[in-house]
């Protein structure tokens, strides 16, 4: 338990450069509090003390501002950065060396039974407002970018974006990380094809009343 609780905390060491001592981290970031008292609140609910581990769990949600159900399984390294917002629903399965950013949600669709929130295998990213939708795996070395909504199955080392989301890149080796301020959009890139297609269509429509003119 004890170096589950030293992972947890060197993790944010690796990956938040404004972590500058252990006092710092251990009091003032709250998304490794919600973690702690998710692993608190976990183990109660496989206990079948399903009461208590709602109440510590609503209690955490009321100090961090990151709602975590405790019967969501969540493995080593897991790191929350800016967490406000972050939801993690029941049934959702979270693989070893995974970062999420605020506003990130691993939810339901509202229409499934059983396994209905998403599996996020190992050294997945979530970028800042991405939303994870349904029994769905997002596969190992993924990285989802800002924004997206998911709702299909990620195949590994693919980078997802957009609404919906489509996978842009998936060449079989791990992605480099992800520049949240420069990512490929489908959809803009769809709507740049469609105004060169009316440019090219006017240009013609031009030549077609110069030609009746003369």
């Amino acid at each position: 338990m004890f170096k589950v609780l030293k992972e947890d905390i060197e993790v944010i060491f690796d990956q938040d450069p404004a972590a500058r001592s252990y006092i710092e981290v251990i009091l003032t970031y709250s998304g490794l509090h919600a973690i702690w008292s998710h692993r608190l609140a976990h183990g109660l609910f496989k206990r079948k003390l399903y009461f208590l581990a709602r109440a510590i769990s609503q209690i955490s949600r009321f100090f961090t501002g990151i709602e975590i159900h405790p019967g969501a399984r969540i493995g080593r390294r897991f790191f929350i950065d800016h967490g406000m917002g972050v939801v993690i629903g029941e049934t959702c399965e979270i693989g070893d060396n995974v970062s999420v950013f605020q506003g990130v949600t691993l939810g339901g669709t509202g229409k499934e039974k059983g396994k209905r929130h998403p599996t996020i295998k190992d050294n997945v990213l979530i970028a800042t407002g991405a939303k994870v939708l349904g029994s769905i795996t997002i596969g190992e070395n993924s990285k989802i970018g800002a924004g997206s909504v998911v709702l299909k199955e990620v195949p590994p080392n693919s980078t997802v974006v957009g609404i919906p989301g489509k996978v842009v890149i998936r060449d079989g080796v791990r992605i480099k990380d992800l520049d949240h301020t420069d990512l490929p959009d489908p959809t803009a890139d769809r709507f740049k094809e469609m105004e060169r297609e009316i440019a090219a269509l006017k240009s013609k429509l031009e030549e077609l009343k110069k030609e009746r003119i003369k």
